[in-house]
């Protein structure tokens, strides 16, 4: 996992990661400390040790003190060797020197050896990394300070300068004999270009709808040199250099991470699957108001189905609608689920159901649940249902235009009652457990709300004209 210092520090061997094209802006001076750093230089024990562990090599001493550990470092910067615990049999030390004095790390090993957060496959690596952790934060502690002052990200004009290197441009085209109130779009991969641009593209596509969302940062290791695309800075260090979100791949230091704004532009190339994805990472990939299996499925139960007995309550084959599911996860809204291949509605909703009850977030969020509940148990009629509209103003943006839409399809689904036998009561105890669930994974909890769930999405199918 971890690059050798050669191919790490000189940026000989770069992956895929670094092809990216960059832009002229990126700040040199981190980088070139990296390059000015101590080099590991492994101080050799001259015998045999006894009871050496087998994941150590030569570079282990033994049973020493830290007198001994300093002359034998003899001074050398970057010199390192590693000691057995003369207090502490079984416990291990790296003695390494920099800055004119000899720094003792105690030293773990659990498949991969690691003094702190890193865990690495070699001493040398570990060492490395170390020397030019170490030298940087001696050379630049104040300019690491002062970083995250004036970014890079907050002036995307300068994207602008890069446009010529976009082969084509994020877009939706519109498809006009799919569309019904949104319109469809086609998402066109864009080759070798940098999150950052691909975000600037975005902001100026006015067809994107702009719901916030926060990234979803996860540790990263870079091979070859990587910039933070928050600061403009070096991202130094052999391993875990900064951290990448995984929606849209913009990479960041760590501590970047915790200034840059809500704006995730999810990649498409990036989302592997419909079902299963946050709802709000799913419509900002898919660039539309509301997830596309919402709205293809209600087209098509709408189109054929209103009136069909006992809507949303008779479940259809399970393998079926299974097939569907995976359908939207491999063809996305190119996915058929005509009448041809599925003449059973109760398949598709189903499928609409299930989609549902697979998000990771529901659409009742969990942070809006209780308040829901509370609502809910309020005696008076016209004060619950100011409390429900006051909790509906909570929930986010994309969830709150997925469920204004369902509750719009439901009420068309009361208005076929004379044919279907569904009222809103009836779809209340269907939907309940479906766009609601409890923080705490507790079947005491969820059985003692049922009837709260049913009733908080009857008042929705209700009163949705009012509420939405």
């Amino acid at each position: 996992m971890a690059a050798s210092s050669n191919s790490s520090l000189s940026g000989s061997s770069v992956s895929s990661d670094a092809e990216e094209y960059q832009p002229p802006i990126w700040k040199s001076y981190l980088y070139q400390l990296q390059q000015e750093a101590p080099r590991p230089k492994r101080i050799i024990c001259p015998g045999e040790v006894e009871n050496r562990p087998k994941y150590y090599g030569r570079e282990f001493h033994g049973i020493i003190s830290r007198d001994q550990a300093d002359q034998l470092l003899g001074g050398v910067e970057g010199a390192y060797i590693l000691r057995e615990s003369q207090r502490q049999p079984g416990c291990y030390t790296l003695a390494l020197r920099f800055g004119n004095q000899t720094l003792n790390y105690r030293l773990f090993y659990d498949g991969k050896h690691f003094v702190g957060e890193k865990r690495f496959e070699s001493i040398h690596d570990l060492v490395t990394d170390g020397l030019i952790t170490l030298y940087i934060e001696t050379k630049a502690s104040e300019y690491i300070s002062k970083m995250t002052t004036n970014p890079i990200y907050e002036h995307i004009g300068y994207a602008t300068l890069l446009r010529e290197k976009v082969s084509r441009r994020l877009s939706r085209s519109k498809n006009e004999s799919r569309k019904t109130s949104v319109t469809s779009e086609e998402h066109t991969a864009v080759e070798k270009i940098s999150s950052l641009v691909r975000r600037a593209a975005l902001t100026h596509n006015d067809n994107h709808f702009n719901y916030e969302k926060t990234h979803n940062f996860k540790v990263h290791t870079f091979r070859g040199p990587h910039w933070c695309e928050y600061c403009a800075n070096f991202m130094w260090g052999l391993i875990a250099q900064g951290v990448r979100c995984s929606d849209c791949g913009l990479n960041v230091h760590k501590q970047c991470s915790k200034h840059v704004p809500n704006d995730c532009q999810p990649d498409l190339k990036r989302i592997k699957k419909v079902y299963c994805c946050d709802l709000t990472t799913l419509v900002k990939a898919h660039n539309t108001q509301r997830p596309m299996v919402v709205d293809i499925c209600i087209r098509e139960i709408e189109a054929r189905g209103l009136k069909s007995e006992g809507l949303y309550r008779v479940s259809g084959f399970t393998e079926h609608i299974e097939d569907v599911k995976m359908a939207f996860d491999r063809d996305g809204e190119k996915a058929d689920i005509s009448a041809n291949i599925y003449p059973d509605i109760n398949i598709i909703t189903g499928a609409l159901k299930l989609y549902f009850r697979d998000l990771p977030i529901p659409v009742i969020t969990y942070d809006t649940y209780s308040k829901f509940i509370e609502a809910a148990k309020i005696s008076n009629a016209d004060e619950r249902l100011e409390a429900v509209h006051e909790v509906l103003m909570l929930l986010p943006p994309a969830h709150y235009e997925t469920l204004r839409y369902l509750m719009i399809h439901l009420k068309k689904v009361t208005m076929n009652e004379k044919d279907n036998f569904m009222n809103a009561e009836n779809l209340g105890i269907v939907f309940g457990p479906t766009l609601m669930r409890p923080p705490e994974d507790s079947t005491l909890t969820t059985l003692h709300d049922m009837r709260y769930q049913k009733l908080i999405v009857q008042i929705l199918i209700e009163n949705e004209d009012v509420l939405f």
